[in-house]
């Protein structure tokens, strides 16, 4: 299951916190698998990437009760936790950086919060984006709410593809080999993703 986090309406699309969403309607268009209602507060449908069998996922909740809808399709597809992967943005990463962790703290991602509290678990893997630091003196729940500039477009648009092919590779490779590949840049020092498991 892939599950790519944001927050449902029009008025957040495009914004820096759902490229969760982003992520996930690219693989539903490049492998062809319409999404559709859920027995719950998601979307969702099956397909096949890299070869294998996937279910793709997008919470109709807001971020911050993200794993309300995460837990209703896990138990209704019956998928183990370890069996998810959360799409999610980040703000300790610079633009344009993702990063594949099998497990890990919430790292202040309200998100990721809901999630963990629901299943009460940090035990699921998750991919993240990199959506850099607010810039000095704004607040950063309103950031991640902002679009992406003009001069972005083009490292968002690259971090987007980036993001479908590192789904492609945990499918068809697994974790390991993908963490190799796609963690490879350097995690700027004060970044607490520096010291996460």
């Amino acid at each position: 299951m892939v599950a790519g986090l944001g927050n449902p309406g029009s008025e957040y699309a495009g914004t820096r916190h759902n490229l969760g969403y982003d992520v996930i309607a690219r693989l539903a268009r490049e492998f062809r698998i319409g999404l559709g209602a859920g027995r719950g507060d998601f979307l969702s449908g099956r397909g096949r990437i890299g070869g294998k069998p996937a279910l793709l996922l997008v919470p109709l909740t807001f971020m911050n009760e993200s794993g309300r809808a995460i837990e209703q399709a896990l138990d209704l597809h019956h998928v183990a936790p370890a069996d998810l992967i959360v799409v999610c943005d980040d703000v300790n990463l610079p633009l344009g950086q993702l990063r594949v962790r099998r497990c890990g703290s919430e790292g202040g991602h309200n998100g990721l919060s809901s999630i963990i509290e629901r299943l009460g678990s940090e035990g699921f893997p998750r991919l993240r984006l990199g959506i850099g630091r607010p810039p000095s003196g704004v607040d950063r729940a309103d950031y991640v709410l902002t679009r992406f500039r003009a001069d972005e477009t083009p490292e968002v648009e690259t971090m987007l593809d980036d993001a479908v092919d590192a789904i492609v590779r945990i499918t068809r490779d697994g974790f390991e080999r993908t963490m190799s590949i796609v963690n490879q840049r350097r995690v700027p020092a004060d970044s607490p993703d520096s010291e996460e498991a």
